[in-house]
């Protein structure tokens, strides 16, 4: 098999990839270059190549981040449009990171960023493949809990609706939330909207 083919498969496999990708398996970086110059991959941000008929999606550009940031956790607006329990648009990619990491070099798409460490950064992560990329996104019950911890950046009215829409689709559970409101430290703020809205 060629190089030119080994490459052309990982992006199959992968969906997205970039330089570690292809080094990691023995090939040189350049190749992607004169893959990218021969159209053989279509080049769709700074170091990320993907096959030119690859699908794009509305879910195109947290994959795009993900591989980009790989620490990062889609969170808030970003996770609750794709949990689907949000009438809000989010108009940038909304990431959680652990508190201490630089903050990531990423032009494009337009990013909003929060810190948080211990149980807060790593309780409730799920693993959905977006166009062939494992995204790290927070489940339903601790992005509406995440919604209520960061209030005064999303709105209270954001934090609400989405209680109300993740109860009413039933994508939560009243011990879901309980459970991920601890861990954000807001089970107090919380409580009167869980009481309403059960």
């Amino acid at each position: 098999m060629t190089r030119r083919q080994q490459i052309l498969d990982l992006a199959r496999k992968k969906g997205i990839i970039q330089a570690r990708d292809v080094q990691a398996v023995g090939i040189s970086r350049n190749y992607l270059y004169r893959m990218h110059k021969e159209g053989l991959l279509e080049k769709i941000a700074v170091g990320l190549y993907t096959l030119p008929d690859a699908p794009v999606t509305e879910n195109s550009s947290l994959a795009e981040v993900s591989k980009r940031v790989p620490q990062a956790v889609v969170c808030l607006i970003s996770a609750l449009n794709y949990h689907g329990i949000t009438t809000q648009i989010p108009h940038e990619i909304w990431l959680t990171i652990p508190r201490g990491s630089w903050r990531p070099d990423v032009a494009y798409p337009p990013i909003n960023l929060t810190y948080v460490s211990g149980p807060a950064y790593s309780f409730g992560v799920q693993e959905h493949l977006i166009n062939g990329v494992a995204v790290k996104i927070y489940n339903p019950a601790k992005t509406v809990a995440d919604c209520f911890k960061f209030r005064n950046k999303v709105g209270l009215d954001v934090a609400i609706e989405a209680l109300q829409e993740a109860w009413r689709s039933r994508k939560v559970t009243m011990d879901e939330l309980v459970e991920a409101g601890g861990i954000d430290r807001v089970s107090k703020i919380m409580r009167p909207y869980l009481e309403a809205t059960v």
